[in-house]
């Protein structure tokens, strides 16, 4: 599908300055970078909540935009109660958008450079143990023996997550020939249209092998298509039905925390490194762009290590 025709009138209470730059700045988003839909409309709604700001105190266009501008706007966002990680985000759109203007050469310098902006607070994520992840796959497993077609996709699903970390939009995007059986891997379109393979293990391969085998063909319709993973209704399986499911399910393992896919993805990379795995292999099996992203993993194990150590040694 291509992308959608834009006017000025997408970009209302603007001027026309404005509006051209945000539609210039979508054509290069689309086809220069080949962003995803979800990212690009990130990067609008940011560009567009800064040149509206900058109307406001008396820039007229993307050609009077300066820093002070720029650190007003994150101000105002910060005075409405932004998070921290709302206000790096919306910098990092800022310093993307000024950076495209200086390039075209709307602006004779990149105020952007001389943005700062306030750290993320790293966050651990919440994660399953070892023992908790097995009893939820077991759960899933369980629910299967009755050989539904539902019941198989649902523990395929779980097995997937977390067998290969993959997220959430990774997974309901598989087709049924990025599944290859006798190598027991996935091939997974992810950020950025970057391609990786995955390698999953046997119970993994097995849930998937009964759900192609005894559940897809029950559930596909002509509207399936290639999609690997289909819903009740025969259309590919949706991302919010995948997060219902994992939420269900943990909710079933005692003492688990409350989480989704993602919550899986984080638990498949902690539990791998815990295993003796190296940062760089779990960072290509994540498909991060760079190891500063992967090591929050790390910070995750350092963090249990200290929490067992002052509730177990004496003298802690």
């Amino acid at each position: 599908m291509g992308a959608a025709v834009t006017t000025k009138d997408d970009w209302p209470g603007l001027s026309p300055a404005c509006a051209d730059a945000l539609n210039d700045f979508r054509r290069h988003l689309e086809a220069e970078r080949d962003l995803s839909a979800h990212t690009v409309r990130a990067y609008l709604g940011d560009a567009s909540s800064l040149l509206a700001h900058a109307a406001g105190v008396g820039a007229s266009g993307p050609a009077q935009l300066d820093v002070r501008v720029l650190r007003s706007w994150l101000g105002a966002q910060a005075a409405a109660g932004a998070a921290r990680s709302t206000l790096a985000r919306r910098a990092a759109a800022a310093k993307v958008f000024t950076a495209w203007c200086h390039r075209r050469g709307t602006l004779a310098c990149d105020p952007g450079l001389l943005l700062g902006s306030a750290r993320r607070h790293r966050t651990l994520p919440g994660i399953l143990r070892p023992g908790q992840a097995e009893a939820l796959m077991d759960l899933g497993a369980a629910a299967a023996g009755d050989g539904s077609p539902g019941a198989l996709r649902d523990s395929a699903v779980l097995e997937l997550l977390y067998a290969s970390a993959v997220r959430v939009g990774e997974l309901v995007g598989l087709d049924i020939d990025d599944y290859d059986r006798s190598r027991r891997v996935v091939r997974v379109l992810g950020k950025g249209r970057k391609e990786r393979t995955v390698p999953i293990g046997l119970p993994a391969a097995r849930a998937m092998d009964a759900w192609l085998e005894r559940g897809r063909p029950h559930l596909a319709t002509g509207a399936s298509g290639p999609a690997a993973f289909v819903g009740d209704r025969g259309g590919r399986l949706d991302q919010r039905a995948v997060r219902r499911l994992v939420h269900a399910m943990v909710a079933g393992v005692p003492g688990a925390p409350d989480l989704g896919p993602h919550g899986l993805r984080h638990s498949a990379a902690t539990h791998l490194l815990e295993g003796g795995a190296d940062l760089r292999s779990v960072q290509e099996m994540l498909g991060h762009a760079t190891l500063a992203t992967t090591q929050i993993y790390t910070h995750v194990s350092v963090e249990r290590l200290k929490a067992t150590y002052e509730q177990a040694h004496p003298r802690a």
